[in-house]
């Protein structure tokens, strides 16, 4: 079982998993988004591009800046940023309400362009994430050490991932969009999203 430690007591006395504290913004993706199962080749193209964006920096930079984002890259419609060229990269590193990380950008950009590729073979990624992302049958974690920074699954997904184009996609920052994507449900034992 969780302690207290892998827990926390929000204001209205919900049990939520460690990570997000008592910060209003990371209590709401809790309650709303993580975890939630996403499907939809544009919204699962802006997560994983905001989770490429967080290597290195922590979630809730990325969280707080995230409409800013979504105005930056056009919504993140795929059409739209596969076709940015050098003026849009030049503008989204002038872009102070983003991080301004010329590869992470220039990876964006990429991606679209791979999942472009991918229509054009009959593919999506919602397929492929769904497919290979699933996880076998196992126990909902019960504390923090039970949550694995990454795993087979992941690894697979992010070499196929390459495979196909895609950048900024290691199995740490995969895995990290299968929790938030619903893929994978890692809500703790006791917190109130988790299922039974």
């Amino acid at each position: 079982m969780a302690s207290d430690a892998d827990l926390v007591i929000g204001a209205d006395g919900r049990s939520r998993c460690w990570w997000c504290g008592d910060d209003t913004d990371y209590v709401r993706y809790h309650d709303e988004d993580w975890g939630t199962p996403m499907h939809g080749d544009q919204a699962l193209f802006e997560l994983l591009a905001l989770e490429g964006f967080q290597a290195g920096l922590s979630w809730i930079t990325i969280l707080r800046k995230r409409e800013n984002f979504r105005q930056a890259f056009d919504g993140f419609d795929p059409q739209v940023v596969a076709a940015y060229g050098s003026d849009d990269v030049d503008r989204l590193m002038l872009d102070a309400g983003i991080v301004r990380n010329l590869a992470k950008i220039e990876a964006t950009i990429g991606n679209a362009r791979a999942l472009l590729e991918l229509h054009d073979g009959g593919r999506t990624l919602d397929d492929i994430v769904w497919q290979m992302g699933r996880h076998p049958p196992r126990e909902r974690p019960a504390k923090i050490g039970d949550v694995p920074p990454q795993t087979p699954e992941a690894l697979a997904l992010s070499k196929e991932l390459k495979r196909l184009g895609f950048k900024f996609i290691g199995p740490t920052v995969v895995y990290a969009f299968l929790q938030s994507a619903g893929v994978v449900d890692d809500h703790l034992i006791g917190c109130w999203r988790a299922e039974d």
